[in-house]
């Protein structure tokens, strides 16, 4: 991705990069908290993993949500840091973890009602049940902890400052892996405490990366204890704004988990081969495609930065320019990589049957189509974002889900018995669909007012 000749205030794609690359593996490893749990788990037995996967449902769902208020927080971040005024950092810091805290206070309660019933409802034996209900409890600590920490880490982030967040990461796996180790098998004389071991460690882990982040934190803003007021006169009025911009981007997050859930219930329909096939890809798709949506979230980051100095005439123009290119290179980059990972199907899942094989190779063509769409939503999407047109942006997924992708499956599958090709085809026609509301809306410029109007 080669730099172009641009003012000093304007971030050139290597500066993108240089952002999207430590959000990528930090996305990964956010991901990797529940499969670490779940590998280490595994020694144990299908019992014991069926526990852990009843109870890291609900842990996953939550982490997800604070993700959601996260990024969100991040934008303003970003737009608070471009102004350059210490006050609007605080606000937007304090105002975010304030939410995120209450969001993670709610869900707690929630789960903590519902949980038990799920559980005791889908558990196999009263022990699973047990086992899920002792794990849930030590991993809402990780809900908590996680609350504070991607909210520090979304500071950072906002600042452009991407490498500590992941680095956070680099400390907490490690401890994570270590201490559930030893608690699940007992091992250096601690107890054996099996399933739940595994979240004790993930919350360990979790406790050190909040205290890295809080470290790091401290030392760039002392606390803010220097900065008095707040950007909109008040605190409180100051969370509901932060409120208002935050709450379309969790709408979006529950809308998709909500339509992908009602969409695995509907592959369940299909022929077990078909099922399996759509089972293998659909974490490949989401693993391998993380390049190219932290390419587009890094770009967000920019544009709000951008924003925030009031920069918004032809050199945010030539930014974005050179920006979407280098967003046409990451995806091709991930085309690749959905390439080799099909030609690679046979020999990564060597026990898979003829017709499951066949249906993965039906996929490809779709799969070198799909990141390039894909890519170019995503970078209409944060740069609106970055605007502050979270609620368009929400309103063109919801559209997109529950109009067009959800009850086209419903009818390939359930009525017109159609082959998984076709349904598979669907996530890439759900692109092309949103394609034309996403740029028109980008290309009416509107989204420039920014903090202006703020």
């Amino acid at each position: 991705m080669s730099d172009t000749q641009a003012s000093p205030t304007i971030p050139t794609n290597r500066a993108v990069l240089n952002l999207a690359w430590p959000l990528t593996l930090k996305a990964m490893m956010l991901h990797g908290i529940v499969v670490i749990d779940a590998w280490l788990v595994s020694a144990l037995g299908e019992p014991a993993l069926a526990a852990m996967g009843l109870a890291a449902s609900f842990g996953a769902l939550l982490l997800g949500v604070l993700a959601a208020f996260a990024n969100a927080t991040q934008i303003r971040v970003a737009q608070a840091f471009g102004t350059g005024e210490p006050v609007n950092l605080k606000t937007a810091f304090v105002a975010g973890m304030i939410i995120s805290l209450v969001v993670a206070l709610i869900g707690l309660v929630i789960v903590w009602s519902l949980a038990g019933t799920f559980i005791d409802h889908f558990a196999h034996t009263p022990w699973i049940a047990g086992e899920a209900r002792s794990y849930l409890s030590v991993f809402l600590w990780v809900v908590m902890l996680e609350a504070v920490g991607q909210c520090m880490g979304s500071y950072f982030n906002g600042c452009g400052k991407t490498k500590v967040p992941f680095l956070s990461y680099l400390v907490a796996i490690p401890m994570n892996v270590g201490i559930s180790y030893a608690l699940i098998h007992g091992h250096f004389g601690l107890p054996e405490m099996g399933v739940t071991g595994a979240a004790v460690g993930s919350a360990a882990g979790a406790l050190a990366r909040v205290l890295f982040l809080a470290v790091g934190l401290l030392g760039i803003t002392g606390g803010f204890r220097n900065v008095s007021g707040w950007r909109n006169t008040t605190l409180r009025v100051s969370i509901r704004r932060h409120l208002a911009f935050s709450l379309p981007i969790a709408g979006t997050f529950a809308s998709n988990t909500v339509a992908n859930y009602v969409s695995t219930l509907l592959f369940v329909k299909m022929t077990v081969n078909d099922f399996a096939a759509m089972t293998l890809i659909q974490p490949w798709v989401m693993v391998a495609g993380t390049f190219s949506i932290s390419w587009a979230m890094a770009t967000g980051i920019a544009v709000a930065q951008l924003l925030g100095r009031d920069c918004r005439g032809p050199e945010l123009d030539s930014f974005l320019r050179r920006a979407w290119r280098g967003a046409l290179i990451a995806a091709g980059i991930v085309a690749l990589a959905f390439f080799g990972i099909i030609l690679a199907s046979g020999t990564l899942y060597d026990n898979l049957e003829a017709g499951t094989r066949a249906a993965l190779l039906s996929f490809l063509p779709f799969l070198l189509i799909l990141p390039f769409p894909k890519g170019s939503n995503a970078m209409c999407g944060h740069t609106l974002r970055a605007g502050g047109d979270t609620v368009y942006v929400m309103n063109i997924f919801l559209a997109a889900q529950w109009l067009f992708r959800v009850p086209l499956t419903a009818l390939f599958i359930l009525y017109l018995d159609l082959s998984v090709t076709w349904v598979f085809a669907l996530f890439l026609a759900e692109e092309v669909v949103k394609f034309p509301s996403f740029h028109l809306r980008f290309l009416k410029g509107e989204w420039k007012r920014g903090l202006a109007d703020d």
